[in-house]
C-alpha cells in the first residue's frame, strides 16, 4: 500500500457537515516523500474539510517537533511546529493549482494533502534555526564563545606610521 494514500480525500463521500482526519507524522511520512530538508519527525495533524457553496476549504493544524539541521554545526537540532493553514479545493475539468485553489477533476473529486502538510510544516520552520547557545559541540561553541580574557594584539607598526602622518598639522 502506497504511505501516501492515506492522505487522499474523496470529496464527493465527505458528510454534509463536513468531516475531520487526523493522522501522525513519523518517518516514515517523511521518506515517503522523499525530501532531503525534513526527514525525521514526530507531529500531528488534523484535517477539517468543510463543504463551502460547491467548494471545499480543509483547515490543517501540525502540532509536533521535526529533527532538522543545525544552521551554525549541522547536527541535528529539534524544531518544535505548531502551524495552521487554509486549503480551498473546488471541482472543474482537470487537475491545477494556482497557489491560492487546488482544482481537482470532478471525474475523480480526490485531493491528496500529504504534499500540502509537508508545505505547512517546512514553511514553519524559521529561516535561521540553531541551537540554543552552548549546545553546539564544544569544538563549535568554541568558536562563537567570547573570550575577554585574550591580552590585546599589538598594532602593526606600519598602521601606527600611516596614523602618525593624518595627525600631522599642514
Amino acid at each position: 500500500m502506497d504511505t501516501l494514500s492515506r492522505y487522499k480525500i474523496q470529496l464527493t463521500d465527505l458528510p454534509d457537515d463536513g468531516a475531520t482526519f487526523d493522522w501522525h507524522l513519523d518517518d516514515t511520512f517523511f521518506s515517503a516523500l522523499d525530501e532531503q530538508d525534513i526527514t525525521h519527525g514526530s507531529l500531528d495533524a488534523t484535517l477539517r474539510v468543510n463543504r463551502k457553496s460547491g467548494a471545499y476549504q480543509l483547515y490543517l493544524r501540525v502540532k509536533g517537533e521535526v529533527s532538522i539541521p543545525c544552521d551554525r554545526c549541522l547536527e541535528a537540532m529539534t524544531q518544535p511546529i505548531d502551524a495552521e493553514d487554509t486549503i480551498n479545493v473546488r471541482l472543474g475539468d482537470s487537475y491545477d493549482d494556482d497557489g491560492e485553489t487546488i482544482t481537482v477533476a470532478e471525474a475523480e473529486a480526490e485531493v491528496n494533502v500529504a504534499w500540502n502538510i509537508y508545505e505547512t510544516i517546512a514553511l514553519a520552520i524559521p529561516i535561521y534555526h540553531v541551537h540554543p547557545d552552548g549546545q553546539c559541540p564544544e569544538e563549535i561553541n568554541s568558536f562563537f564563545a567570547e573570550d575577554n580574557t585574550e591580552s590585546p594584539k599589538p598594532t602593526d607598526e606600519r598602521w601606527e606610521a600611516l596614523r602618525s602622518l593624518l595627525s600631522k598639522p599642514n
